[in-house]
């Protein structure tokens, strides 16, 4: 799977621009404010369908545009694709694949998956573990898809057990009628929680790997820590019955899946507590090349690696460990940077490059194309 081209209308501060991307690093420069962050998150929007930066999908719409459009051009093994996303403020989103529209471009077998690293994504590591939890249940529908109904039959099941636990504790209802929903709950929940193991399992090793590889010194580590200790439905269920009294006090499920953490450590002390700035952005560094590299070992490509102004806080050893990593995998790389030599190896004809001038014009490099 290769991106060949992507095109904007009216995305951020592009009013229309068209680039071709590497077979494997393309470079954007250009100085702070021209537009670098903007073009890696139209490449993510143009594959998912929404943006890596925000919620409100308002916000990517041009000041005075009324509406925004991103087109994706695919290279696959069936043959080529067309991706395109389209929004205006109060109307629906319209994705299409080849012209037809879909309900969701991240359940398509057609799209590239995508890997993404932004300066605030720090909070994957410093944030709450629900950013955590989301992140791992994304891994594991990179590497066996069909498990992703696992966690959406358990968000239902836990959605309609608290609807019932808030009738409960209003004094509607019986406790019987809880009886159908921890059965479904229970047995989605532990499949739920072999799929996380299972991924984080896979990815410990090689995630170690990467943090010395990038200069992360000392012992580290990557650990599931689920909240059930449950092995089976029946399991599960008994310990949702323990739990009973004070869920029906509360309104609300307390125990399961949806309270995991995923721990990663340095030195035997916790990233997100104890880890320095630096410490914590090799750390995510080590985990999406982790995660990148196992993903390409089991799917057809690795995923695409969008990395935003990463070189900026790296020392030069780590730069161009960086890069080497990158490099020994197939698959297409996008690195923004203020500065070409940031990035070793950006002057070589194999590299792709894009420059970015103040006020979004792009300039033609090797390896791609400017606006049209």
């Amino acid at each position: 799977m290769r991106v060949l081209a992507v095109e904007l209308r009216d995305f951020r501060s592009y009013e229309r621009a068209q680039v071709c991307l590497g077979t494997g690093l393309t470079v954007v420069s250009g100085p702070n404010g021209a537009g670098k962050t903007n073009l890696l998150e139209a490449i993510y929007f143009g594959s998912t369908g929404r943006s890596c930066r925000t919620n409100n999908d308002r916000e990517v719409v041009r000041f005075g545009a009324g509406s925004m459009r991103v087109a994706m051009d695919l290279d696959a093994d069936d043959g080529t694709h067309t991706l395109g996303v389209g929004f205006a403020p109060g109307e629906v989103k319209r994705m299409t694949v080849d012209g037809g529209t879909v309900e969701r471009l991240v359940d398509h077998p057609s799209r590239p998956l995508m890997s993404v690293f932004l300066p605030d994504r720090l909070e994957l590591i410093k944030g709450a573990p629900a950013l955590r939890r989301a992140h791992v249940d994304q891994l594991v529908a990179a590497l066996w898809p069909a498990r992703i109904a696992s966690r959406r039959g358990y968000n239902q099941a836990l959605a309609q057990r608290n609807a019932l636990l808030l009738r409960l504790r209003a004094g509607f209802g019986s406790r019987s009628s809880l009886q159908a929903w921890d059965g479904q709950l229970a047995a989605h929940a532990v499949e739920l929680i072999r799929d996380r193991a299972a991924a984080i399992e896979i990815v410990v090793p090689i995630f170690a790997e990467m943090c010395a590889r990038l200069g992360l010194e000392g012992e580290t580590s990557l650990r599931y820590r689920p909240r059930s200790s449950a092995s089976s439905p029946d399991e599960f269920t008994a310990e949702l019955h323990e739990r009973l009294d004070s869920d029906i006090e509360r309104g609300f499920t307390g125990h399961g899946p949806h309270r995991d953490e995923v721990v990663l450590a340095h030195g035997g002390r916790e990233l997100r507590t104890y880890g320095s700035q630096g410490q914590q952005r090799v750390g995510l560094l080590a985990l999406l090349l982790a995660e990148r590299t196992v993903i390409g070992t089991m799917r057809a490509a690795p995923p695409m690696l969008l990395l935003d102004d990463v070189m900026s806080e790296l020392d030069r050893d780590r730069r161009a460990a960086l890069v080497e990593v990158v490099a020994e995998h197939q698959g297409q790389v996008v690195i923004t940077t203020t500065d070409l030599e940031h990035v070793p190896g950006s002057e070589q004809t194999d590299t792709a490059r894009i420059a970015v001038e103040a006020g979004g014009r792009l300039v033609d490099f090797a390896g791609v194309e400017g606006p049209r």
